[in-house]
């Protein structure tokens, strides 16, 4: 019998254990947070309890970081940085069985170099240490920029945010106001892209993803995980005469709830001083919320799949819908081939 000395000397056995890693697409569980970046992160700290009850799973130096559901789900809200806007800065996809050696081989197998900063198609390991609510030997996370910069971050499926290798050592949840809303987990993200074709193909081929429904003919959405999460990628249409081409960001997140009834999240909403939107067209405004109806040409209900979305304190925009919406059709937006 070999032993593990002879085997890791076996000639070319590492460097093809290494590219059969590589070659292997990343076992991704679901959305496991996002990251807000707030003019006032206090206020929005604020804003999220009182509408969610969401209680603070811990905090990482600025940064507070609430809960989602029964966890280890959560949002991660810091104030922003340099006089930037307000925006959902990144996201992190829960990863099963998650090694940093093994993620960063997946990368780099698809064009993701390792770098000191994150960039498009760059990675970024970092350390965090107790100061970081952290482990003591440093708590390792990986992020790395997509094709169009936008940052995605990898970790362990249990990730809270917290100590231990993998960040899934975090004390109890603090007490936090009841809320109006109870939330479940995340539904999805939609994401501007410079090239909608471009990222999905990336996606697919970097974590294994199937299209889970489509909301156009030429505007599938990619399923995240085993139940109905998914990620959309819009854009990439050339741009109307005369106006500049849309920079890539992640336009909104939703999450979703148990018995979804839009005209009683309207009031609770409202209760908490959000406003109807003045305007079908243009700027949303902060505090605001809107209906929107996806009819079927869109994938939606004949008579339309009501979709909630609201603004937060920044202007940041949400969505709220069902636990069993996956993007498809009927009233809930629950039916997916």
């Amino acid at each position: 019998m070999m032993t593990l000395p002879g085997l890791a000397l076996a000639p070319g056995l590492v460097n093809r254990l290494f590219a059969q890693a590589a070659g292997q697409a990343l076992r991704v569980r679901g959305i496991n947070h996002i990251g807000l970046a707030s003019t006032d992160a206090k206020r929005s700290v604020e804003f999220y309890q009182n509408l969610f009850g969401m209680p603070v799973r811990g905090r990482q130096g600025s940064m507070t970081l609430l809960q989602m559901g029964a966890g280890p789900q959560f949002l991660a809200i810091a104030p922003v940085q340099g006089g930037a806007a307000p925006s959902i800065t990144h996201y992190c996809l829960g990863v099963e069985n998650f090694n940093v050696d093994r993620a960063l081989a997946a990368l780099s197998a698809r064009g993701v170099e390792k770098a000191p900063a994150i960039g498009p198609m760059k990675a970024l390991i970092e350390s965090r240490g107790p100061d970081m609510n952290g482990a003591k030997e440093g708590t390792t996370e990986l992020s790395f920029g997509d094709p169009d910069g936008i940052v995605c971050q990898l970790q362990d499926a249990g990730y809270c945010g917290g100590a231990g290798p993998l960040g899934t050592v975090c004390a109890a949840p603090e007490r936090a106001p009841k809320g109006l809303l109870a939330l479940k987990d995340y539904s999805h993200l939609t994401i501007f892209s410079s090239d909608a074709a471009r990222s999905n193909t990336f996606y697919t081929d970097l974590c294994g993803f199937s299209i889970r429904s489509y909301q156009g003919p030429t505007a599938p959405t990619l399923a995240v995980g085993p139940t109905v999460e998914f990620l959309m990628f819009t854009g990439g249409a050339p741009a109307r005469a005369g106006a500049p081409p849309r920079p890539a960001s992640i336009n909104h997140a939703c999450m979703n709830m148990d018995a979804f009834k839009p005209d009683e999240v309207t009031k609770a909403l409202e209760s908490v001083g959000l406003k109807p939107r003045e305007s079908a067209q243009g700027p949303v405004g902060p505090m605001r919320h809107y209906i929107s109806m996806r009819m079927e040409n869109r994938g939606g209900a004949p008579d339309g799949t009501p979709e909630l979305y609201f603004t937060d304190p920044d202007g940041l925009l949400m969505q709220l819908q069902d636990t069993t919406y996956c993007g498809g059709s009927g009233y809930l937006g629950d039916v997916c081939k």
